[in-house]
């Protein structure tokens, strides 16, 4: 081999070490098999019932998550059972994974180097033919590249962080939803006997009306409270239907799936020392939220990008050529060869990366604005969730300790009195309706406590309790008609 063909090589075999060198860094970004699943799970780690998992990918994992909700539909569902159904079965969350998955593409294209570009040319004269052969790349995309995948990972961490906050917002959603559609049945139970109660005494009205032992206005109060009764029956019907179909499509299931079963009681309310504390929930909102989380790294971005954002703008068009060319005499066929390198350097006349850096620092400054502006708010948030969520548990402690027993202490006095004929019958069924009331007053607080607690988690450990997506606007409960306890 001669000096002259060894000259030539030399600078093919830096160009390729250098090459090597670049695609060995830009290897290291390569798509999450899993769609960056495993990140979000690791965010929700305490977060989520035991035993929770998010919906894979494959086919294979698709069929065993059927084949595990079809089981799970066979015994009446409870909320953990609901929320587990719900992050494997809920279209709209899979469409917010599949986007993280769309994310993940898009930092391994950001990752990715630009293809270099190959130049071939033939040129001829009268007396000499040249072909000329060059390779560019963009240097600057090269020498970046260890900054991009930092901030490449930061940014995917900050978009798995926001993932995580919509699973844990479709998980609250769904264990609202099963609150509401366990408490719509119970108060539609109540209701049942309600109305059962005020038919009866409709009816006996009627009786004695007709045989002059009952006057026009009690037997029309009698038909009126049967009347509004049924009113409300109809109302708790329809509202314990729109519950269930709401739970059904939070949990992404229609057909038969959709007939599943609920327990016939919520949870019973925890002790006074079983009861969160709040003391220390604003500093576990900070420490444990993800959404500030996210918006942390956010500004990690801003802060780094800041510092290279003019020189970018000054000298990101910096290409780096290689161009290897030989020229043959057609007169007397010998040849020369030509080889070198170019860099390609932009003149900075008219733009000196002003707006790139003035941008970047509006970025830094918005971001850091946002970061104070959520913590002030997941400050609030934490206070008042706890706040509402002390507060339920009083008043529904208060229903079933106090209100309740006092309502069937008087029932029971009531038909004590009646045994002993010292009751009519009105006064009976008038207490009875009472009773009723009250056990759907008490069903109701014990619903708003848990709807609390959730929210109370929510503001804790995830995100703002009052911006998940999909939540269902609280439903109208179907409220009792007051009752007439006057005695005829």
């Amino acid at each position: 081999m001669t000096l002259q063909s060894l000259a030539s090589i030399r600078p093919l075999a830096a160009l390729a070490a250098a090459l090597a060198a670049a695609l060995v860094l830009a290897g290291c970004a390569s798509l999450s098999a899993d769609g960056q699943r495993s990140a979000v799970a690791r965010h929700l780690e305490q977060r989520l019932p035991p035993d929770s998992r998010l919906p894979g990918t494959d086919p294979q994992a698709r069929a065993e998550a059927q084949a595990q909700i079809a089981q799970w539909l066979e015994k009446p569902v409870d909320a953990d059972t609901a929320v587990r159904i719900a992050l494997l079965n809920n279209p709209g969350l899979q469409a917010r994974l599949a986007e993280l998955g769309i994310r993940d593409a898009e930092r391994v294209r950001a990752l990715t180097l630009v293809n270099p570009s190959m130049t071939l040319g033939r040129f001829t004269s009268a007396s000499e033919r040249e072909l000329e052969r060059q390779l560019s790349f963009g240097l600057i995309d090269i020498l970046t590249l260890p900054w991009r995948t930092r901030w490449q990972g930061w940014q995917m961490e900050q978009a798995t962080l926001t993932a995580a906050q919509q699973v844990l917002a479709v998980a609250a959603d769904t264990r609202r939803a099963w609150l509401r559609a366990v408490a719509a049945r119970q108060v539609l139970a109540a209701n049942e006997r309600m109305s059962e109660a005020a038919s009866l005494g409709a009816e006996l009205a009627g009786r004695m009306g007709a045989i002059g032992n009952f006057n026009k206005l009690e037997q029309a109060r009698e038909i009126a409270a049967q009347q509004a009764s049924s009113a409300a029956l109809a109302r708790a019907r329809l509202a314990a239907e729109i519950e269930h179909e709401t739970l059904a499509r939070s949990m992404g299931l229609w057909g038969l799936q959709a007939g599943f079963e609920l327990p016939e009681k919520l949870p019973a309310l925890p002790g006074a020392q079983a009861l969160r504390q709040g003391q220390d929930a604003e500093a576990t909102a900070l420490r444990e939220r993800l959404d500030l989380r996210a918006l942390r790294r956010d500004l990690d971005v801003m802060a780094e990008r800041h510092g290279v954002a003019g020189v970018n703008a000054l000298f990101g068009d910096i290409g780096l050529a290689y161009t290897h060319n030989r020229s043959t005499d057609r007169s007397t066929g010998e040849q020369s060869r030509k080889h070198g390198w170019e860099v390609a350097l932009p003149i900075p006349l008219f733009d000196w990366g002003g707006a790139a850096r003035g941008q970047a620092r509006a970025g830094m400054e918005r971001s850091a604005a946002l970061l104070r502006e959520n913590a002030i708010a997941a400050r609030s948030e934490a206070r008042t969730s706890w706040l509402r969520y002390r507060t339920a548990w009083d008043l529904a402690h208060q229903q079933q300790a106090e209100v309740l027993p006092l309502a069937r202490l008087v029932q029971e006095e009531t038909v004590y009195r009646y045994n002993g004929m010292f009751a009519s019958v009105w006064q009976l069924l008038a207490q009875a309706r009472a009773t009723t009331q009250a056990v759907a007053a008490a069903t109701e607080a014990q619903r708003d406590f848990w709807l609390a607690d959730t929210d109370l988690q929510l503001a804790l450990t995830g995100t703002s309790p009052g911006t998940s997506p999909g939540a269902p606007a609280p439903q109208a409960s179907a409220s009792l008609p007051s009752t007439n306890n006057e005695s005829h």
